[in-house]
């Protein structure tokens, strides 16, 4: 394992590169991994804040732009799918030129975009613009989750991944609730403008953080090349059930983003800031998880806890489908089913990324841009789903986060009785 830090340069090395010897001693060690996860947590956030933080807005937005809840949700699609597609040019491109760089213009790109969100005039430039914004933002996460992995091999990794979203976490539990006061004090625009200042305040943040990826770790293909070799992954089985796993999840995390400001705010007419503190529950729900999956990771098995995740997940959403349909406990019956969901995510996320990166460890960056897209292409398709059979009632995103739960459960049923290849190689083994 690397120990992460930056030294004084010396002839022929690169200062930012992480060192292979030991830091001279442990508090300094400690001090220099606290802060790389602080960093780390902090790209790993943009995923969620770029959407948490405008979610109370949603019906406000369609009232000043003239346009439908079906329109609004499609908002959230549009950032999907610059997500996801983003992804898979970031990760080839990371895996030949470093971390840092890409990472650097892709927040240029989300701030670009967050602006271009704020000064939108109609529902179709703002959905343009969130899909700039996301193509940035995705760079942020797509890296980090790489250099974890440049960094951390095994359980360490999966400990590590669990601590970053439980830190990372405290963006979704913050968001909604910032987004109504902000709504409450100004306008939904405001909105986007914070987050324009939270990517400047990041960009310079990257000046603290060393480079993860040395040079003579670095892929020597063209970018043509590695990008061809994603048909390769493709054609991995363990890789697509650990990928498959993660990624039907997201579907049903983001049917879940896209449906419930409408069945919380606008069918049993909760306000905003109520609707904040109501999608907290939830993120408080996925920090326990975390915290538990790293403490049982390196006795129980990743692939154990995934696996438990998805059961629990899958479980909860026929709960789901048979109060929203029946109006059974009223809201009461659609939020316990829901924070029961979205809290198998700390079993469910950190374990199917680890596990995936596990499977290729010399193509971290391009496996890690895989899983994403995979990840992020599901939420577009259960966002849409939403938007798509939105008819005023819970029941379109309960049968949609249903159908996604069922997945994910299906997925882990193919995951390989093996150890990962990077536990097989650290036992001397060849992949």
């Amino acid at each position: 394992m690397s120990t992460p830090g930056c030294l004084a340069a010396s002839p022929g090395r690169d200062p930012c590169a992480v060192p292979t010897e030991k830091l001279t001693t442990p508090v300094r060690e400690q001090r220099q991994s606290v802060l790389i996860l602080a960093i780390l947590s902090t790209l790993m956030a943009f995923a969620s804040i770029s959407t948490d933080l405008y979610l109370p807005a949603l019906p406000a937005m369609g009232r000043a732009l003239h346009a439908g809840a079906g329109t609004i949700e499609l908002t959230i699609s549009g950032y999907l799918i610059g997500f996801s597609v983003g992804q898979l040019f970031w990760g080839p491109i990371a895996d030949r030129f470093g971390r840092r760089p890409p990472v650097a213009v892709g927040l240029l790109l989300f701030i670009i975009g967050s602006a271009g969100c704020a000064l939108s005039s109609d529902a179709a430039a703002l959905i343009a613009w969130r899909g700039v914004q996301a193509v940035g933002a995705c760079a942020s996460v797509v890296l980090a989750r790489a250099m974890v992995r440049d960094l951390y091999e095994g359980a360490h990794a999966a400990r590590m991944m669990s601590t970053l979203i439980t830190v990372m976490a405290v963006a979704p539990l913050v968001g909604p609730s910032l987004g109504g006061w902000i709504l409450r004090l100004a306008s939904w625009r405001a909105i986007f403008w914070t987050l324009v200042g939270v990517g400047l305040l990041t960009l310079a943040s990257l000046l603290l953080l060393p480079e993860t990826l040395r040079p003579e770790h670095r892929s020597r293909e063209s970018l043509g090349t590695a990008f061809g070799r994603y048909v390769e992954l493709l054609r991995h089985g363990p890789l697509l059930a650990y990928a498959g796993a993660g990624g039907f999840f997201y579907g049903g995390v983001y049917a879940y983003i896209a449906g419930t400001p409408f069945a919380f705010i606008s069918y049993y007419r909760v306000s905003p800031q109520m609707y904040g503190a109501l999608f907290a529950a939830g993120i408080l729900g996925i920090m326990l998880t975390n915290q538990i999956n790293g403490r049982l990771v390196a006795s129980v098995g990743s692939d154990r806890l995934l696996r438990f995740g998805a059961c629990s997940a899958a479980l909860s959403t026929l709960w789901l489908v048979i109060a929203a349909w029946t109006g059974w406990g009223a809201l009461a019956g659609l939020v316990i089913p829901l924070f029961v969901f979205v809290s198998a995510n700390g079993f469910i996320v950190a374990n199917s990324i680890t596990g995936a990166l596990g499977v290729f460890p010399r193509r971290s960056g391009a496996v890690s841009a895989l899983v994403g897209a995979m990840q992020y292409g599901s939420g577009i398709l259960g966002s849409a789903l939403v938007g798509l059979f939105a008819d005023g009632t819970p029941r379109p995103m309960a049968w949609v986060i249903a159908a996604f739960g069922i997945g994910s459960l299906v997925c882990v049923h193919f995951l390989p009785n093996t150890p990962p290849v990077a536990a097989r190689v650290s036992q001397g083994q060849t992949p």
